[in-house]
């Protein structure tokens, strides 16, 4: 299901974070930390050419593939409460 263009997007998962020279590692996520971004619409990625063959029998087949790709700008880094914590 293809999301909307302009439509907010909140990302749960975040495993690291980076502010200049501070990096926090979640294990295995950082609790509390989300990714906020908008999204900017859809885009088709390279095509991807499949060709199969089987010698001796005369059997080739040509395919090709394009995915779809959600851009998205990311609006804002929530931190998270393991975020002060650092190495």
């Amino acid at each position: 299901m293809p999301l909307e263009e302009d439509a907010t997007v909140e990302m749960g998962r975040v495993l690291l974070v980076a502010d200049g020279d501070k990096v926090t590692v979640g294990k295995p996520v950082i609790e509390g930390a989300k990714v906020v971004a908008t999204v900017l619409g859809e885009a088709k990625g390279d095509k991807v050419t499949v060709f199969k063959y089987k010698p001796k029998v005369h059997y080739r087949k040509k395919t090709g593939h394009r995915q779809i790709y959600t851009k998205l700008a990311i609006k804002d880094i929530v931190l998270g409460q393991e975020a002060g914590d650092g190495p």
